[in-house]
């Protein structure tokens, strides 16, 4: 009889030993009332008269589904985003909320709907790391008395309609656009700029205007099929020493020579 009694109680001490695992934590409850959190490791749990629930104090990564938005200039849009979360108190999370998972994603969704609603759609697409942070916060703080630690909010896609995406990409051709004619019209004053500037030199320098003139027949000449008609300026005269040759005295050589 002793023996018997002896097996049944090794055997009860047997079924009490619950293994608690080092990312999770035990709730305890005596008579349906909660008593305490179970640390990790081996843990007494008293059958009929105890029981308890384990939770994972992991970070969990969890998809929050596409939704339907409406940015603050009526532009709709469709916008997923992924919350990373754990859990600080994990008797809070059993106590205050009966699924905090569940619980934790519709407050997501309404959340990111109410965000994206607040903004513009260029503040949305720009601004997506700020928004991110809004999310979070809001999150996080409606979430502390589930004893959960909101630790990150990201916006993974905005899909937008078909006729917003060909109106975007006009406006962004018509912007570059804009910077091409910019940028060419600020090339061509530096350009005339440039070009002043060596006509001046040319103009104060002899024999310069000449020098110019044979370096572009030089470059032109590696064409063959051009044909170059070379009109001599009185420049080029007086660059051979002629200082005192006029457009008038040429006319009378060529008017005597015939």
């Amino acid at each position: 009889m002793v023996v018997a009694l002896i097996i049944i109680i090794v055997v009860i001490l047997i079924c009490s030993i619950k293994q608690v695992e080092e990312y999770e934590r035990g709730i305890l409850f005596t008579f349906g009332k909660f008593s305490k959190i179970l640390n990790p490791g081996w843990n007494i749990v008293l059958p009929v008269v105890q029981s308890f629930k384990k939770v994972d104090v992991r970070t969990r990564a969890v998809d929050v589904p596409e939704q339907d938005a409406i940015t603050k200039d009526n532009v709709s849009v469709r916008i997923n985003a992924v919350i990373y979360y754990n859990i600080f108190d994990a008797g809070k999370s059993i106590l205050a909320v009966k699924d905090y998972s569940y619980a934790v994603g519709q407050l997501a969704q309404t959340t990111m709907r109410n965000a994206v609603g607040a903004v513009t759609l260029d503040e949305l697409l720009s601004e997506r790391e700020k928004i991110s942070e809004n999310i979070c916060k809001i999150i996080d703080e409606a979430t502390d008395p589930w004893g959960i630690k909101v630790e990150n909010v990201e916006l993974k896609d905005i899909r937008l309609p078909e006729e917003m995406q060909r109106v975007i990409a006009k406006v962004a051709e018509a912007e570059r656009e804009k910077m091409a004619v910019i940028t060419k019209s600020i090339g061509e004053v530096e350009a005339s700029k440039n070009l002043a500037e060596a006509a001046e030199t040319m103009a104060r320098t002899p024999g310069a205007l000449h020098l110019r003139t044979l370096a572009t027949i030089n470059d032109i000449s590696s064409d063959q099929s051009n044909t170059i008609i070379f009109a001599v300026p009185i420049e080029v005269l007086q660059a051979f020493g002629h200082e005192n040759v006029s457009g008038q005295d040429i006319i009378k050589k060529i008017t005597n020579k015939k």
